[in-house]
């Protein structure tokens, strides 16, 4: 491993851990806060990097890294936009198919799972609730979590991807995805996002972060640019949670097997990835300049 890649791992993969510190350590419960911050950990890896190749011009590192709109703008709009709601329609497929193969319980008149999360007393009806948060999901969260989105999404997808594609396009899409999800094991670890099996989740999400690496990374590498990926990882996070929406609360679903980060889902991306890649190919990139 050249320099720089060792530069990048230690700040962002050493500084989440030292940002969940305090998770294990027991000083504080707040694992939205813990994660939100340990986002910007891999920007702060691109801009280690960056302070030891002070040679490249900051604009030129910009365009390497994806902060342009790529060689055509028109794409990458379309690609930005795709992800935006392709997202939400993927995640709405793996519910279906989950709940046709009979995976997952849904609760589609009362919305009991949903409904026991809220507790006593919602300030609306549970169904007009459910609809909002539906549509924030689609329309309005893709581009709120854009904003913590991006501090991950210049590391893996900006800098990382392309500085491994000299190993050849899949082994960078691989590599780079196995490194985004052992980032995640601070706190999938401690059972994020499948609370249920404990330290597994964290051999479980990497998986899932292979997957989801394969068609953030397709967007990168047919974009030239870092958006489409960042609204994408935004519209992701947003929509992963749709099982503990429409669920029901006498079967609560089992997240390992069902919806977009379970086990159906990534048979869903897996199909989707292969589809992107032999049927609207990228170019490899030049690599952005290591040491």
């Amino acid at each position: 491993m050249n320099r720089d890649l060792w530069v990048f791992s230690a700040v962002a993969l050493g500084g989440a851990w030292l940002v969940a510190a305090p998770l294990w350590l027991g000083l504080t419960s707040s694992l939205a806060l813990i994660a939100s911050v340990m986002m910007f950990t891999p920007t702060l890896g691109v801009l280690a990097v960056w302070l030891l190749n002070r040679r490249t011009p900051a604009r030129q590192w910009a365009r390497d890294t994806g902060l342009t709109f790529g060689p055509r703008p028109g794409r990458t709009v379309v690609l930005l936009l795709a992800a935006w709601f392709g997202a939400g329609l993927l995640s709405a497929l793996a519910v279906a198919v989950s709940a046709a193969l009979g995976l997952l319980a849904l609760d589609l008149g009362g919305f009991s799972l949903f409904a026991s999360a809220l507790g006593g007393n919602p300030p609306l009806d549970v169904g007009t609730l459910v609809l909002i948060q539906l549509l924030t999901m689609f329309l309005v969260a893709p581009l709120i979590n854009a904003v913590l989105a991006f501090g991950e999404e210049w590391g893996w997808r900006g800098w990382l991807l392309p500085a491994l594609t000299g190993r050849g396009t899949w082994p960078a899409l691989l590599i780079s995805g196995v490194v985004w999800g052992v980032w995640h094991a601070p706190l999938t670890l401690l059972g994020y996002n499948y609370p249920n099996l404990g330290p597994w989740a964290a051999l479980l999400f990497t998986g899932a972060c292979v997957l989801i690496g394969i068609l953030l990374g397709w967007l990168r590498l047919r974009s030239g640019s870092v958006w489409p990926a960042v609204v994408g990882h935004g519209a992701f996070n947003a929509a992963a949670g749709l099982p503990m929406l429409l669920g029901s609360a006498a079967e609560p679903p089992n997240l390992a097997l069902v919806g977009l980060t379970g086990l159906v889902g990534w048979g869903l991306m897996a199909l989707l990835g292969a589809a992107l890649m032999r049927w609207l190919p990228v170019a490899r990139p030049e690599p952005v300049a290591v040491a």
